[in-house]
Order: structure tokens, then C-alpha cells, then sequence
């Protein structure tokens, strides 16, 4: 039986597949998600380290993707990436969307008033954010600055996680904080860990460093580290990184979930002290400084002062 035989035998039905890790399909081509931390910020036990460095209200913010869809096959990546979404022969609205996001998060959260503060769950049927990362590439629905625009009409504040390999999309997106993924500091490396599906899809991201630097919004250059795959050559991260500028950089374990299981072992999670590390001496090199961490999460955040504000 080959490997790829052995990744992929028991996903038999995409959709199916996404239902039973909890996924909520909203509409057409996009899906919600609850996290732990969520869960966890209904019954007043934690929040996510977003909570912690930007103020994000973990009980009151919406994970979804308005596409499946990726451009790249990564290593540590707890999707099905081994299971390719073919294109929407029709588009949702971002009117639609947000309203069946929205409803979707309601119905998600609906068995938690039993156990959740009542309060808290009140305010989880009226989220106040959203993170467009949950699955896919966000960049690659066409009507993405639409969507933003939609979700900010409505109230929300905004984070676009991108892995950069959509310059074009990069330019004509402005959301409350744009994230762009940085998992190598070298196209051999990239290669490697992220698997990408066209050959220029590196330069491409060349390109959307150079766009970061000019944003007007708020930027981040985020880097998931993976023992033995990308954890070296600082040098050549700070000098990507030199060409964004970003006001922070999360630096982030990879954690050993999902799907990501079938491709990666558990060692390859580093301690909450190498990140930390690692962090210290890349943050050395830009003149950037620590501003936070969050142990639990093995994540640090770096910025150009060593400060950082919440978002809202």
C-alpha cells in the first residue's frame, strides 16, 4: 500500500469528513468552526493567546474560511491537505456568507447554554470577531475585500491569515490585522515543509512580503516552527522578514493534531523554551523585541518596541 494510499483511505466523503471534526458547512463553499478556547471562554476556564496579546474575545469570535480550497500541501498542516476541493462552480455573496457564518457559530454554540456562563453565551450568539483562517487559503476567493468589508459593516473586527502565495489578493485586501505565514527561510525548505502545487508560488511570496511593508493596516508575519524541518538559519528569516517590516511576529510550536499526525511524529514539537529561543535570537537580529508570551500555546510575540496594543 503506498503512503499516500495510507493518508488518504478513510476519507471517503470530503464534506463528510468535516462534519465529523465539527465542521459547519455555510453555504456553498465556506465552513465554521468553534475552538477549544471558545469553549473553554464560555465557562470562564481561559482564552486563547489571542485574547491575551491583541484583547480578542475568545467567547464572542468566529473561526471560518469563505473557501476549501489550497495552494499548498503542508507538513503540519492538521487539515485533509491530501485531499484536493475542487473550485465552487458558483460563488456565495459575502452578504450570504457572514449571514450564514453568523448562524452557523449560533447553532454551533447552541448546546453550550446548559453548561456555559449565561452571559457569556448570550455574547457568543453575537460575535464581535472573526479569524478568516480556518481552513484553505482565504486569498483565493475572489471577493475576499467584499467579504472583510461585510463582516466590518456588521460590526466585527477582522484577521486574514494568508499563506502570501496571492500578491495581487495581498494588495486589495485592508482587514483589522493581516497575518501572512512565514514557514521557511529558504525555498528548499519551503518546499519541503510546505508543499506547494506550483513552482512559483515561492517568488510569489517574495512579493507579498514587499506589499506587508506598504500596508496601512496592521501586519504579521507568522512562523510555525517544526523541530528538525525549520528551526535554523535566523539569518535568513530576519532577512525575509526585513522586507515586510510587520508591526509583530508570532512564533508559534507546531502542535501535533489532526491530520498533521499522519505526516510528522510528536517529537516534532519544540518546548515552549526553544521557541522562546528561537524567538529571542531572530527578534536579536531585526532589533525587535519579546513583548509576550503564552506558555500553554508555545507562542511568542515579538514586536518592533517590545509593546504591543489590542486591536480593539
Amino acid at each position: 500500500m503506498s503512503r499516500r494510499k495510507e493518508k488518504t483511505e478513510d476519507i471517503t466523503d470530503f464534506n463528510s469528513l468535516l462534519r465529523k471534526q465539527g465542521y459547519s458547512l455555510a453555504g456553498r463553499h465556506s465552513a465554521v468552526k468553534t475552538c477549544l478556547w471558545l469553549r473553554r471562554s464560555m465557562q470562564d476556564e481561559g482564552a486563547c493567546y489571542k485574547a491575551a496579546f491583541y484583547g480578542i474575545k475568545s467567547h464572542r469570535c468566529l473561526q471560518m474560511t469563505p473557501t476549501l480550497m489550497c495552494n499548498q500541501r503542508c507538513l503540519h498542516c492538521w487539515r485533509p491537505t491530501e485531499v484536493d476541493v475542487s473550485m465552487p462552480v458558483e460563488w456565495d455573496s459575502p452578504v450570504e456568507i457572514v449571514g450564514s457564518c453568523i448562524e452557523s457559530q449560533r447553532k454551533l454554540i447552541s448546546g453550550f447554554g446548559g453548561s456555559a456562563l449565561q452571559e457569556r453565551w448570550m455574547e457568543g450568539n453575537d460575535p464581535r470577531h472573526v479569524a478568516i483562517s480556518l481552513s484553505g487559503e482565504p486569498t483565493l476567493f475572489p471577493h475576499l475585500p467584499e467579504l472583510i468589508e461585510e463582516f466590518k459593516r456588521q460590526g466585527l473586527t477582522t484577521f486574514v491569515v494568508s499563506n502570501g502565495t496571492n500578491p495581487k489578493m495581498m494588495e486589495r485586501i485592508n482587514p483589522s490585522q493581516l497575518y501572512m505565514s512565514l514557514e521557511a527561510p529558504d525555498r528548499e525548505t519551503y518546499e519541503k515543509v510546505c508543499g506547494p502545487k506550483s513552482a512559483d508560488l515561492w517568488e510569489r511570496i517574495g512579493h507579498s512580503l514587499e506589499i506587508l511593508r506598504e500596508k496601512e493596516t496592521r501586519t504579521v508575519i507568522r512562523i510555525t516552527l517544526i523541530k528538525d524541518l525549520n528551526m535554523f538559519n535566523h539569518e535568513g528569516y530576519a532577512e525575509l522578514i526585513r522586507k515586510a517590516e510587520p508591526d509583530y511576529i508570532e512564533v508559534k510550536a507546531y502542535m501535533h493534531l489532526g491530520f498533521s499526525r499522519k505526516r510528522l511524529p510528536r517529537e516534532a514539537m519544540p518546548s515552549h523554551h526553544e521557541v522562546l529561543d528561537f524567538s529571542d535570537k531572530l527578534a536579536n537580529l531585526l532589533g525587535y523585541r519579546i513583548a509576550d508570551d503564552v506558555e500553554i500555546s508555545r507562542v511568542v510575540l515579538i514586536s518592533k518596541d517590545g509593546t504591543v496594543s489590542p486591536l480593539v
